[in-house]
């Protein structure tokens, strides 16, 4: 009898031949009990006692130590591409991992019903000590799921369904767009319409919500000027369309994404109207797109967010998870061509100036930053 008095002990191998099942199993059944189904908990168990099989702590030691990593799923948003927020968001934590001696597992996954399945593995494999995620949303299994396995996690975004989970950094949308209706005003643009994503996105209700109430305080509100797409460009091309129509010359459009903004942007250039002094235009999420065809946007304050989201997952993996409120940071106004109604000279681009820290509702122009006021 393997492991009896004078014979080599049973190892994880010959229990995991004897119960019928493979090695990471008896490895869970010793270490997480709570991720093995109960019947074929009781098999690895009754194996382990007939063959008294004795884990060796040495290895449970080493299986145990921190990996000093934290998993990132890239492709959060159910497609094969970061988003283009996502990209920059990415470096930006990758900058920040070095000052806790930690670094990122990047993962995606091809097909939705396999997502806990993949967070499962990295835990299961010891390659990470927790999570960051992106994308949350409603209906978002994640959060709930690695809360039942104890696994620390933050986020950049707010857990929609779950207003007592506090580990998480995100931008005011609503100021975002606020501040880009009023901008606009400022231009002389009179009506001002939005172009977002179908009503039930968290995200995109929120930029919402902002446009109309600025655009009410401006007394410039029309709720019917509105039009929504999918995160396409070709497709938002189609949905605004009508509403650049009705808008006409000295319109405006804020949006609620540079992808959405660059379907507008096609629109008027396919009706030979000048992007600014015709027709303004203001994105969110200041993306290469709109920095290169001088697109006015929303900037996020992402180095900000990811040092701070970093900064929670660490406190949640140290126990130490705090019990406020989540942070949430203003954005700022990036005024470009597209929302100047008349032409200026421009001085060179080196001659900008970045915002500093959490600045709200303000808009950045060539040397300065010009409060906009409410």
């Amino acid at each position: 009898m393997i492991g009896g008095r004078g014979e080599p002990r049973a190892t994880i191998i010959d229990v995991a031949a004897a119960a019928g099942v493979s090695r990471q199993t008896v490895s869970n059944a010793v270490n997480s009990p709570h991720r093995v189904a109960p019947d074929t908990l009781n098999r690895v168990n009754r194996e382990i006692e007939r063959l008294q099989f004795r884990p060796s702590q040495a290895a449970r030691s080493l299986r145990r130590r921190r990996a000093h990593a934290l998993g990132i799923q890239l492709n959060a948003g159910e497609d094969r591409t970061l988003g283009n927020v996502l990209d920059p968001f990415l470096v930006e934590v990758a900058i920040a991992a070095r000052r806790h001696d930690t670094h990122l597992i990047t993962f995606a996954v091809d097909h939705k019903p396999d997502l806990i399945a993949e967070y499962e593995h990295l835990i299961a494999a010891h390659m990470v000590d927790g999570f960051l995620l992106t994308n949350t949303g409603h209906d978002d299994p994640r959060p709930e799921w690695l809360r039942r396995q104890g696994v620390p996690f933050a986020s950049f975004g707010r857990i929609w369904d779950d207003p007592s989970h506090t580990a998480w950094a995100d931008v005011d949308g609503a100021a975002g767009t606020s501040s880009a209706v009023r901008h606009l005003v400022s231009q002389g643009y009179q009506r001002i319409g939005f172009l977002g994503w179908p009503e039930g996105s968290p995200v995109g209700d929120e930029r919402r919500a902002g446009w109309l109430a600025a655009s009410a305080e401006s007394g410039v509100a029309d709720a019917t000027l509105q039009a929504y797409s999918l995160q396409d460009v070709n497709a938002a091309a189609i949905a605004v369309a009508p509403l650049v129509e009705r808008l006409g010359v000295g319109g405006a459009v804020v949006c609620a994404s540079d992808t959405l903004a660059l379907g507008v942007y096609t629109v008027l250039h396919d009706r030979q109207l000048a992007v600014g002094m015709d027709f303004g235009l203001l994105g969110f999420d200041d993306t290469d797109i709109a920095q290169a065809l001088g697109i006015s946007s929303v900037r996020q304050p992402l180095t900000a967010i990811a040092a701070a989201v970093l900064d929670m997952a660490m406190a949640a993996g140290n126990g130490k998870a705090g019990r406020g409120p989540g942070l949430v940071l203003d954005p700022a106004v990036v005024a470009r061509s597209s929302s100047q109604r008349a032409r200026v000279p421009q001085r060179p681009i080196s001659g900008i100036t970045k915002p500093r820290g959490r600045s709200a509702h303000h808009l950045e122009v060539v040397d300065e930053l010009v409060p906009i006021t409410s």
